[in-house]
C-alpha cells in the first residue's frame, strides 16, 4: 500500500495562510539549520504535511540539557517564538515537515502498514556535540496523518509528560535513548478513557527509522524501495560500514549487536519498555516510543507493566527473547539484501553472546564486583531468586548492597530491613561476602564504583502520577522537579531522599496501558 499523497490535512489552509503563525525571523530559534535527509527519499517514503495548530498552547516543561545538544540557549526555550514552534502553531522557514509511512508486527502479528499516526518530523539539526552529528526534531501529538487509521493524531498531557521524564531519566542512566526536548499542553480535550486535555511532546533522535520500515517493503514486495532504505541508514547512521565487504550483512549485525546491548541495560536497570512491537524498535539500537513503561520496584521476573499486554509477551523476563525476535524480523526483511540465508543467520547469531556478556558484566558491576569468577552466574542467580521469592525493591536493593562491609555484618540492617525471610539473605550474604575476599575488595572503592552504576533514584510510576495530577492542573512545579532529579539519578541528593523511597501503598493500584 501506498503513501495517500492526497490526503489534505483538516487546518492545512488555516496553518498555512494564518497571518498570525510566520516565524519570527529575528528569533534565535530562526538561526537552526534545518534540513531533511530523510525527505529527499522518494515520495512514497512519506507523506509532506504541515502539524495541526494547536489552540492556546502553553510551556508544560522543557529540557535545557537536551536543548544543549542542537546549541539553543537555554533562554529561547521560554519564548513565544518557542512556543509557537513547537506547538506546531509555526513552521520554521527550512522546515519541510513529513509523516513517513512504516509497517510492523504488533504482538507478535503481522499489522500490516502502520506510519507515523500523529508525529510529524520537522527535519534534521547539526548537533552541537560530537559523535552525534544531526539529530532529527519530530513534534508527537501533532494531530492527523494519512496513517493515523482511526486515531484522532493527538497525545494527551498524561502520556506526553512520562515519555519527557522517561526520555531524560534514560539519558541521564546513561542508556541509549530518543531525547526529549519539551512538552507544550492545551486545554484541547480528546477522548481516551475519559476525556483529556491534549499535548504535544517534541523528541530527538539520530533517525527514526524503525524494524517496521524495513519490514514495510519486504512486505509490499519493494526490493528497490528496502534497498533505497539501506543505503540512506548505511550513509546517515552506519557510514563506517559502507567499505565493509557485506554492507548488508554488516548492518544487520550492528544493529543486532546494539539491541542486545541495549536490551542487557533495561535488564540491569529494571526498565520494562511494555511494547516491543517491531515498529517501536529503533535501527540505532536506542529506546524509542515511551508508551506503558515501568521501572521494576518489587522484584518479580514475569512483571507486566503493561495493562494491555494480557499474554505477557512483554513482561521484564521476556524482553531478551522478544529482543531477539524482533532482530528475526528485520533479519526476514533483509534476506533479499543480503542475498544467503546463512549470512543472515551469521549476522543474527551475535545477539545471545552480546546480550550475555554485556549482562554479565553489568551484573558484576552492580555487585561491585572487579572480575568475572567461577561461580558468579550462580551468586546472581541466586540473589536474584531470593528477591523474587521476598518481593525485594529493585533499585533499593542495589543501593544498599554498596552499603555492606565486608568484615562487619552489623552494616546489613538497612538491606535486611527490605526482606521477611532474613535467613536467605544472610546465607547469600555469606556467599558474597566470601566473593568479596577473594578480591580483597576495599569497601569505600567499591561503595563508590557501585553507586555509580545502581541508580538511587528512578522514575517510579507514582512519582510520574503525582507529576502529572499536579500538572493537570497547571502546576508544573513536580516535573520541573523530577527532571532536575532525574538527570543525576546516582548522586545522593540528600534533599530528595523521600523520591528513593519505597512507594506508598496507593500506588499499586496505579495501571498503564497502550492509551498511556
Amino acid at each position: 500500500m501506498q503513501p495517500d499523497h492526497s490526503f489534505e490535512h483538516p487546518n492545512r489552509s488555516l496553518l498555512m495562510n494564518s497571518p498570525d503563525l510566520p516565524f519570527n525571523a529575528r528569533s534565535g530559534l530562526a538561526e537552526l539549520a534545518l534540513g531533511s535527509r530523510f525527505g529527499q527519499l522518494p515520495p512514497a517514503f512519506y507523506t509532506p504535511l504541515s502539524p495541526s495548530p494547536l489552540p492556546s498552547p502553553y510551556l508544560v516543561c522543557a529540557s535545557e540539557a537536551t536543548a544543549g545538544l542542537i546549541g539553543l540557549d537555554a533562554n529561547e526555550l521560554y519564548t513565544e517564538e518557542f512556543l509557537r514552534l513547537f506547538s506546531g502553531n509555526a513552521v520554521h522557514p527550512d522546515s519541510r515537515p513529513l509523516a513517513a509511512v512504516y509497517s510492523g508486527h504488533q504482538f507478535g502479528v503481522w499489522a500490516g502498514q502502520l506510519g507515523d499516526g500523529r508525529a510529524i518530523l520537522l527535519g534534521e539539526v547539526r548537533a552541537d556535540r560530537e559523535p552525534l552529528g544531526t539529530l532529527e526534531l519530530q513534534l508527537k501529538g501533532s494531530g492527523k496523518t494519512p496513517y493515523s487509521r482511526m486515531g484522532d493524531g493527538r497525545a494527551v498531557l498524561r502520556s506526553s509528560i512520562r515519555e519527557f521524564l522517561c526520555s531524560e531519566a534514560m539519558a541521564g542512566l546513561g542508556i541509549p535513548t530518543s531525547r526529549a526536548l519539551c512538552v507544550i499542553g492545551s486545554d484541547l480535550r480528546v477522548m481516551r478513557e475519559t476525556p483529556e486535555t491534549t499535548a504535544v511532546v517534541t523528541r530527538m533522535a539520530q533517525s527514526f527509522v524503525r524494524f517496521g520500515s524495513f519490514e514495510h517493503w519486504f512486505y509490499h514486495q519493494q526490493p528497490k524501495a528496502l534497498k533505497t532504505l539501506a543505503d540512506y541508514v548505511l550513509e546517515q547512521s552506519y557510514p563506517e560500514l559502507l567499505d565493509a565487504r557485506r554492507p548488508y550483512q554488516a548492518l544487520l549485525g550492528e544493529v543486532t549487536r546494539r539491541t542486545a546491548e541495549l536490551i542487557a541495560q533495561w535488564q540491569a536497570a529494571g526498565f520494562m519498555h511494555g511494547v516491543l512491537n517491531t515498529d517501536n524498535m529503533s535501527i540505532l539500537g536506542i529506546t524509542l516510543d515511551y508508551g506503558p513503561f515501568g521501572f521494576m520496584e518489587a522484584y518479580d521476573p514475569a512483571h507486566i507493566c503493561n495493562h494491555t499486554d494480557q499474554q505477557g509477551r512483554y513482561s521484564y523476563r521476556m524482553q531478551p527473547r522478544i529482543g531477539e525476535w524482533n532482530c528475526y524480523a528485520l533479519g526476514q526483511a533483509m534476506v533479499s539484501l543480503i542475498g544467503d540465508v546463512d549470512d543472515v543467520h551469521e549476522a543474527l547469531s551475535v545477539y545471545q553472546p552480546t546480550f550475555e556478556t554485556r549482562m554479565a558484566s553489568l551484573w558484576q558491576a552492580k555487585l561491585g564486583l572487579q572480575s568475572h569468577s567461577h561461580g558468579d552466574d550462580q551468586l546472581v542467580a541466586r540473589l536474584l531468586e531470593i528477591l523474587a521469592r521476598n518481593h525485594v525493591d529493585f533499585p533499593l536493593f542495589f543501593r544498599r548492597l554498596s552499603d555492606v562491609k565486608r568484615e562487619d555484618s552489623g552494616s546489613d540492617a538497612p538491606l535486611r530491613d527490605l526482606f521477611l525471610d532474613r535467613p536467605a539473605l544472610d546465607a547469600w550474604l555469606a556467599e558474597y561476602r566470601q566473593r568479596l575476599g577473594q578480591e580483597h575488595s576495599d569497601d569505600t572503592a567499591r561503595k563508590q564504583n557501585m553507586d555509580r552504576v545502581n541508580p538511587k533514584y528512578v522514575l517510579r510510576n507514582y512519582l510520574a502520577q503525582v507529576a502529572i495530577d499536579k500538572a493537570q492542573q497547571k502546576d508544573f512545579s513536580e516535573v520541573e522537579r523530577l527532571l532536575t532529579l532525574l538527570q543525576r539519578p546516582y548522586d545522593e541528593q540528600p534533599e530528595h531522599d523521600e523520591y528513593a523511597q519505597l512507594p506508598p501503598e496507593w500506588a499499586a493500584g496505579i495501571e498503564v496501558s497502550c492509551s498511556s
